[in-house]
């Protein structure tokens, strides 16, 4: 059986690998500030009393047309009918179905531009607990710019990363699973028949999802990090062939209470820059002051065209408003900040960092040649040639909002993702009450 976006993963069809990748962290799910949710140990500990479990009537997930776990849903359903009428005796009912129990783990998988990302989650009441994960730079996009097309070295690395992630689901024995690619499928002239590719040499089905859809799943993923006391929040995600760009309005309430998190989109925009094409088109790996305000410029000018742009240059300028950002860029900023001797999540997700530190940060990074930036353990040989096109696009953003705060988010796609297909089981329901935090730093 082959695994597509949203349908049944056939583990016994595959090889099963060790567990690798990482595990054990809780994550808090969508709308719940992370000190919400309970350890495994917590929950099993002597005299804890498991919270009744409740119903709640729940929103639609976005879902690209045609897929989605209702779609595969449909799908397997009537085939399950034809094979029920063929095997089923001419007269008599047929035996009644039994109802299907929620998934034991979940699987998200991301293909980027640039990376090629894996979650393995189980659920928690008030969100999940990750027990695999798997991450790699493939630069997919490599090139594109150029030719308008997948490279063959580019694919090679991806499908290598994308058979390590089909053995991490099949051991896991993952039975609900959501597996997206991104920009450079979009755009690639043989996007699908790499797509096509990767089925036949991994056995995973990906889903190019539209810009829409990857903007809301950004959403999805990061909303417990937004703070309900603002006004509104700037949430973008920096990838590595376009940048989502989402004004998340909170001043508006519906009788006396907020509305929900995934209605507060006020409006979204998707540019297509990223760290790779803008690098491919400037430098990266040695960028002068001015190839680096070059990209700023070109960042700048697209952002002229974002949907109610006035408005929200007047909400920023009220001074209730703050970013959240999830990208590389921005968890770099935040480990090199923290001065961490090698990247630590737990300590980097939800940080947050003032406008002025942010400055001191990209200004920072800028004044560093090749060779520093790769001997900083925070960024690395992988991302040393695009992080200042990362930083580029961070700039731009900030001249045109100069917000106060930006909280760092390591979570995004693949948290949405899991998020969305939970909330399609019933498991649990995100209740989108973010925390504020406590320390700006900076």
């Amino acid at each position: 059986m082959k695994t597509t976006g949203s349908e049944t993963l056939d583990a016994a069809s595959r090889v099963a690998a060790g567990p690798g990748g990482t595990g054990g962290e809780t994550v808090p799910a969508a709308g719940e500030p992370p000190q919400a949710v309970a350890s495994l140990d917590e929950k099993s500990a002597p005299g804890h009393r498991k919270p009744r479990k409740r119903r709640r009537k729940r929103g639609r997930p976005v879902y690209a047309p045609g897929t989605g776990p209702k779609a595969a849903a449909e799908r397997n359903g009537a085939v399950a009918a034809a094979e029920a009428a063929d095997a089923a005796p001419a007269s008599g009912p047929a035996p009644a179905q039994p109802r299907r129990d929620p998934a034991q783990f979940y699987g998200a998988l991301d293909l980027g531009t640039n990376n090629c990302r894996l979650l393995v989650a189980a659920p928690r009441e008030r969100g999940f607990r990750v027990v695999d994960a798997f991450s790699r730079i493939v630069r997919l996009g490599e090139g594109i710019g150029q030719t308008g097309r997948l490279g063959d070295a580019a694919m090679d690395r991806a499908v290598e990363a994308l058979k390590v992630c089909s053995s991490k689901l099949a051991y896991r024995g993952v039975t609900r699973a959501r597996l997206i690619a991104t920009e450079a499928c979009r755009v690639a002239a043989n996007g699908t028949e790499f797509i096509d590719r990767v089925t036949r040499e991994t056995g995973l089905v990906l889903e190019i999802v539209s810009q829409e859809t990857e903007a809301k799943l950004a959403v999805a993923g990061c909303a417990s990090l937004v703070d309900p006391n603002a006004s509104g929040g700037v949430l973008f995600d920096i990838g590595g062939g376009s940048s989502e760009l989402v004004w998340i309005d909170l001043s508006t309430r519906r009788e006396g209470k907020r509305r929900p998190m995934p209605e507060r989109v006020r409006s979204w925009m998707s540019l297509p820059v990223g760290v790779v094409n803008l690098s491919e088109r400037h430098g990266g790996r040695d960028v002068s002051a001015e190839q680096f305000e070059a990209m700023v410029d070109e960042v700048a000018n697209l952002l002229h065209d974002f949907p109610e742009v006035e408005n929200l240059d007047r909400a920023v300028a009220d001074g209730a408003v703050h970013m959240l950002g999830t990208s590389g860029t921005v968890t770099t900023l935040a480990g090199v900040h923290l001065r961490l001797p090698r990247y630590d999540r737990r300590r980097v997700d939800g940080t947050w960092l003032s406008g002025r530190r942010v400055a001191e940060l990209v200004a920072e990074f800028a004044a560093m040649d090749y060779d520093t930036r790769v001997a900083n353990p925070c960024i690395g040989r992988e991302r040393a040639d695009l992080v200042l096109a990362g930083c580029a696009i961070l700039e731009a953003f900030r001249r045109r909002w100069p917000v106060e705060r930006l909280r760092v988010a390591d979570r995004g796609l693949r948290e949405g993702l899991l998020v969305e297909l939970m909330a399609e089981d019933d498991v649990w329901r995100p209740r989108y009450q973010g925390g504020s935090g406590d320390t700006v730093h900076g």
